[in-house]
């Protein structure tokens, strides 16, 4: 779970950004594979993650601001910052909670001793050699998601997981259309949540039900 908080780190500023255009347009979205229909090819009201409350949420009319090539990339956007935040959200509370992998990370640091630590002391501790190798695993991840196939700007399927590869071929149309809402809804959560983490962590005070906790 250490390289979430490389992620965490190197994206933020990225991430607030993103947060504030395409996870306010809560209306963009398709979502792991599209079963026929291709992201170029629909439009708002068609994705999913168009769900109460919000349904068609989009006040800053980004739906409308550029091509539907803009709309595909926007939502890939959403999609990759939905599933990176709900990964760091994970890997904050199991850090936070003590849980680590046995033995030693490097010859002078043991994940024990990483588990006593805030999630971001811990990363700071991690080895530089360890934070290259994390962030040559998310270029090498990246890069394979942006290669495969059809580019989803070109009318190709959205970025999919690397590891584990998920098969879906299988899966109803209905079936998928609902896990990918899902998908989406708990990945907006799970941005407002690192971000909480984040502020609370930098900030003190700035997220009152956080106030005092030992790990922030």
């Amino acid at each position: 779970f250490f390289f979430l908080f490389l992620k965490i780190n190197i994206t933020m500023k990225v991430a607030a950004l993103t947060l504030a255009l395409a996870g306010s347009a809560a209306a963009f979205a398709p979502a792991a594979k599209q079963a026929s229909t291709t992201a170029v090819s629909m439009g708002i009201e068609d994705m999913p993650g168009a769900t109460a409350p919000f349904k068609g949420f989009d006040p800053l009319g980004l739906a409308d601001l550029g091509s539907e090539s803009t709309l595909a990339w926007f939502r890939a956007a959403e999609l990759k910052h939905s599933r990176v935040a709900m990964l760091a959200t994970t890997g904050y509370l199991v850090q936070a909670a003590g849980i680590h992998f046995p033995g030693m990370l490097s010859k002078d640091v043991s994940f024990e001793s990483l588990s006593t630590m805030k999630p971001f002391d811990a990363w700071t501790a991690v080895p530089e050699a360890g934070k290259w190798q994390i962030i040559g695993t998310l270029f090498l991840a990246e890069i394979i998601t942006e290669s495969k196939g059809t580019h989803y700007t070109k009318g190709g399927d959205l970025p999919t997981i690397v590891f584990p590869p998920i098969d879906f071929s299988g899966v109803d149309a209905g079936t998928i259309a609902t896990k990918q809402a899902r998908e989406l809804n708990n990945g907006r959560l799970a941005m407002i949540s690192i971000m909480s983490f984040v502020a609370a962590a930098n900030i003190p005070g700035s997220v009152p039900a956080l106030t005092g906790n030992p790990m922030f």
